[in-house]
């Protein structure tokens, strides 16, 4: 035994990726960070949705705040209760789409991969255009860039999550603390002082539009749902907790709904006693922040703390959406590229096209939050609706003991979160409701479109199946097109020669002369190699070589055409090199089936 050496193993250790140790993944206070800032931020729109609803029955009908808050609060705790259970079912990642997939069938899981993708598009838009919001709250000069300033946060967003940075739990930590406790300071202060410390924003006439009814209470409730978005965070992401996950994953589902709902109602009796009505160029919570803080140094850092939980907030849909069309890609339900990842793990079409549907959706609203709110929540609940039957079903299939108790609990959660999917749709449906009924049915359309057809290529090209023997090759030919002697002939004689086959060379000159000097140069080389000069009189280079392939691979020869292209070092100058290669290899591939080869020769200079 040779002591002092310490023992070595047997099979040496995979190192392991990042995130992927025990150590990298999440504490309950750490996944609180993580996961939680979307649902949190919803503070600073749902409230203020909720007031602008109430405020077309007048001032006196803002007293309806806190009941409003109220009902969706017991809501948000139906939620979080059922998320405990799709928690547990589900260690593995309870999104709506794994869950209906698994417990509902292939139909429903369509339904909830297009609710999402509407929900993870609209959660950025609304993010940021809240958070432009905030911003002019309080800058109120930005008040008409407010378009400008979603797009540049867009394409940073955008632009970032290209290169594969993502924010860890630990950096969002502190953001995520200085929102909290930003929020919770202005209920906190403004409950203590008898009246509002400020007044910001200029007045607006406010005109009576209707009563206090059943159906504004609705369009309020409808409105104030918007602030339970983001609630499904932390069940689709229980594998990055650490172990015990399901235990840590649960507690920190109860955190966010205790400081959500703590939230909500604080912000709501602060409305409601200081009777707080929107204003032109603040929103709602800076009214609050105003009214607790003063309009001090505490009330612009906290618009800026606001602004930033936003910003955050918005770029968890970038982790979300192109995973989620991944999946969809692996399922065959999307484009295969979406499953494409780069060198760094990031699928870079996902985030392009969450990019390009946020933009297109901002510049349509005008970056307008309260245009966007009807829009919303609708996906949101659809998905909410979804993981909660899904559960029901589980519960009545694999009846374990006390199924009854659960099943009735995610039963009820289903029946809520449908109820209020239905109230949306029906008081929402003439502000902008419509597009959702119209956009989910076509994705689902679009989806199954796409499965379809990869059902037919994968049916055609006998995937699934073991083939015959290959049959015997009937010979091949390797055509090189080339334009005069030189090194890159050599080397493309060269790489043709080793291919096998019968080689030729195809040559197109327009200039009889220059077609004699090729052919007496070729002959003094005698590469061993047959020449063929196909005489041009309109100077076109690309067809008479196409239509010279398609007559060679007439004889049912296996056909290689291999193309020649020089690529300087530096990028700058590829601008200055023909790009006739790349054109003649773009019409064979469409117009024949020959195999194309393009073979680099890369230069020094």
């Amino acid at each position: 035994m040779a002591y002092g050496l310490a023992r070595r193993e047997l099979h040496p250790r995979v190192p392991l990726r990042p995130g992927e140790g025990e150590k990298d993944h999440l504490t309950s206070l750490e996944g609180l960070a993580a996961l939680s800032l979307d649902a949190l931020s919803s503070v600073a729109y749902g409230p203020e949705a909720i007031v602008l609803a109430l405020v077309a029955a007048g001032t006196g009908a803002l007293t309806a705040t806190l009941p409003i808050t109220l009902v969706i609060t017991f809501l948000l705790a139906v939620l979080v209760v059922s998320y405990g259970q799709v928690i547990a079912v589900h260690p593995d990642g309870g999104g709506a789409y794994a869950v209906s997939k698994r417990d509902l069938g292939p139909t429903v899981s369509l339904l909830a991969a297009a609710s999402l993708v509407v929900d993870y598009v609209l959660t950025v838009a609304v993010s940021l255009a809240a958070g432009s919001d905030a911003l002019a709250s309080a800058f109120p000069s930005l008040a008409h860039d407010k378009l400008v300033i979603c797009l540049i946060g867009l394409a940073l967003l955008t632009a970032v999550n290209l290169r594969g940075i993502t924010a860890g739990a630990r950096v969002l930590m502190l953001p995520t603390a200085l929102f909290v406790v930003s929020v919770l300071g202005v209920v906190v202060l403004g409950l203590a002082r008898s009246h509002p410390a400020a007044v910001v924003g200029t007045p607006q006439p406010l005109h009576t539009q209707e009563t206090l009814g059943f159906l504004l209470i609705l369009k309020a409730f409808s409105s104030g749902c918007s602030a339970l978005t983001g609630v499904e965070a932390i069940a689709n992401a229980v594998p990055t907790f650490r172990t015990p996950r399901v235990k840590r994953a649960q507690r920190t589902e109860l955190m966010l709904g205790a400081l959500l709902a703590l939230m909500l109602i604080g912000l709501a009796v602060l409305i409601r006693r200081d009777h707080v009505a929107p204003r032109g160029n603040v929103t709602v919570l800076a009214q609050l922040t105003a009214g607790a803080y003063g309009t001090g140094w505490a009330y612009y850092a906290t618009n800026l703390v606001v602004t930033l939980a936003l910003l955050l907030a918005a770029n968890t849909s970038f982790g979300g959406l192109p995973v989620l069309m991944s999946l969809l890609a692996r399922d065959n339900r999307l484009p295969h590229l979406f499953g494409l990842r780069a060198e760094r793990p990031v699928y870079r079409h996902g985030v392009v096209a969450l990019g390009l549907l946020a933009a297109v959706l901002l510049i349509a609203v005008d970056a307008g939050t309260h245009r966007l709110i009807p829009l919303f929540a609708i996906g949101v609940f659809i998905g909410f609706t979804l993981s909660q039957l899904g559960l029901v079903r589980h519960w009545a299939t694999e009846r374990p003991g006390g199924w009854r108790h659960r099943a009735l609990i995610n039963g009820i959660g289903a029946l809520l979160t449908a109820l209020a999917a239905v109230i949306l749709l029906t008081t929402k449906f003439l502000q902008g409701a419509w597009a959702v009924v119209i956009a989910v049915p076509l994705m689902m359309l679009l989806f199954a479109r796409i499965e379809r057809y990869y059902g037919e290529v994968g049916e055609e090209l006998g995937l699934g199946r073991i083939p015959g023997p290959p049959a015997p090759p009937p010979g091949s030919l390797v055509i090189v097109p080339l334009g005069e002697v030189s090194k890159l002939a050599q080397r493309a004689v060269s790489a043709a020669v080793a291919l096998g086959g019968e080689v030729v060379v195809v040559a197109v000159q327009s200039d009889p002369g220059k077609a004699r000097a090729l052919q007496e140069a070729w002959d003094r080389w005698d590469p061993g190699v047959r020449l063929d000069v196909i005489d041009s009189p309109h100077r076109s280079l690309v067809q008479p070589i196409v239509a010279y392939v398609e007559r060679a691979a007439g004889d049912g020869r296996q056909v290689f055409v291999l193309i020649p292209e020089v690529e300087p070092r530096r990028r700058r100058y590829e601008i200055l090199q023909n790009q006739r290669g790349l054109l003649l290899a773009a019409v064979l591939r469409a117009r024949t089936d020959v195999v194309v080869c393009m073979l680099p020769y890369r230069l020094g200079v």
